[in-house]
């Protein structure tokens, strides 16, 4: 079944997937098969099939379970049995695999996690020039600026036995002026959360070129300080110090701990330890990039302890208003998270569902984007709660 479906992967269409899957499938006695796809907010799960009308809650339904707790869900039937399994590209929560099958021995789960694998893998690879992937994952039309911006992000959960990155950005079809990124290499991982002025399609093209210009500097190896002034130059140059981004650089040794950072404007990381918020992480700040001013950034060091957590994040989260003008807060928004680690939550899962929560507190509708990057270094629930279940 593994083989002929990798055979066939090399030249089948996104659309073409669930049939192959089903045919393919077929052959170790698997029967109603059902992909599922999480929507960008991750609130449904929406079915890869010509109309893409069938739909599960993620917060109400065994596949939505599934989906949620990274665990493979199974029931009874007359007939047999049905699964939902996580479709997962490394941490990355695709959305859920549903069959029938007509037992639950261990071979039939073992078929049923390498089918699951396999066919996650082949979704990353139609992804990218599929419309009709940007399309099922949609439920409302996307703004210009947005369209601009996504794409520039990486995937939004990453993991490795000992570093676990998730981010998150709202409002997800109308996002201007946030991003985040991420990359690996060797034993460190580069991170930078970006926030720039206005909510509109300028913001969307100074964001992108603060990333891109971040990108550009850090791989032809330029340190933290001197790439946050090429950002500060590019922006400046392209907007002549009208337009401008406050954003962290910083890059995590995630083999010692170390961290290093420069702060240009932007709200200080937060550290969480031991299940309680320890502090702030300060750093002089450098004015925002894009006034070209003559400060010089301040680099600035950490040594995490194993099992610490990062939350890097945007005004937007904590200065989300109710209808009584009540900020969400900094207290809430740490005290959220350290109370969804207790309850046992994945970090993904903790920043969907705080998304959830600032979004409740403003009535569904931000008035600003609002952004977060979770970083846990070496924390000992790390590999579990990425694999719970499978």
């Amino acid at each position: 079944m593994l083989a002929n479906l990798l055979e066939d992967s090399h030249l089948v269409t996104l659309e073409m997937l669930p049939e192959l899957v089903g045919e393919r499938a077929a052959a170790v006695g698997f029967s109603e098969v059902v992909i599922l796809l999480a929507d960008l907010r991750e609130e449904v799960l929406v079915a890869l099939a010509p109309d893409g009308m069938r739909s599960f809650p993620i917060d109400a339904s065994l596949a939505g379970r599934a989906f949620r707790d990274i665990t493979l869900v199974s029931t009874t039937r007359a007939t047999g049995h049905h699964f939902w399994i996580p479709l997962l590209d490394g941490t990355e929560r695709l959305g859920v695999l549903g069959v029938g099958a007509p037992d639950d021995s261990k071979c039939t789960v073992d078929n049923l996690k390498a089918l699951a694998s396999l066919l996650a893998l082949m979704l990353v690879s139609k992804r990218p020039h599929s419309d009709t992937f940007q399309r099922l994952v949609r439920t409302r039309p996307m703004t210009v600026a947005s369209e601009v911006v996504w794409p520039l992000m990486p995937p939004l959960t990453f993991a490795t036995d000992s570093l676990v990155l998730t981010a998150v950005l709202e409002p997800a079809y109308d996002i201007g002026g946030d991003a985040v990124d991420y990359a690996i290499e060797g034993d460190v991982v580069h991170l930078s959360i970006f926030d720039a002025m206005g909510h509109d399609q300028s913001a969307g093209l100074t964001v992108a070129l603060a990333t891109g210009t971040c990108r550009n500097h850090r791989r032809r190896g330029l340190n933290l300080v001197d790439t946050s002034v090429a950002v500060d130059e590019v922006i400046d140059e392209q907007f002549g110090g009208l337009r401008f981004a406050t954003g962290v650089l910083a890059a995590l040794d995630y083999r010692t701990g170390v961290l290093s950072w420069v702060n240009r404007g932007h709200p200080a990381p937060l550290l969480i330890r031991q299940g309680r918020w320890l502090r702030q992480l300060r750093c002089r700040p450098a004015p925002p990039m894009g006034f070209g001013l003559p400060a010089k950034p301040v680099l600035c060091h950490e040594h995490l302890e194993p099992g610490d957590r990062l939350l890097f994040y945007t005004d937007g989260i904590v200065e989300a208003r109710d209808p009584h003008g009540r900020q969400f807060g900094l207290r809430r928004f740490a005290d959220f998270v350290i109370r969804r680690e207790a309850d046992g939550c994945a970090a993904p899962e903790t920043l969907r569902r705080l998304m959830r929560t600032v979004l409740e507190h403003q009535n569904g509708r931000l008035q600003d984007d609002a952004s977060a990057l979770l970083v846990e270094w070496q924390h000992d629930r790390g590999k579990s709660l990425v694999v719970q279940g499978l």
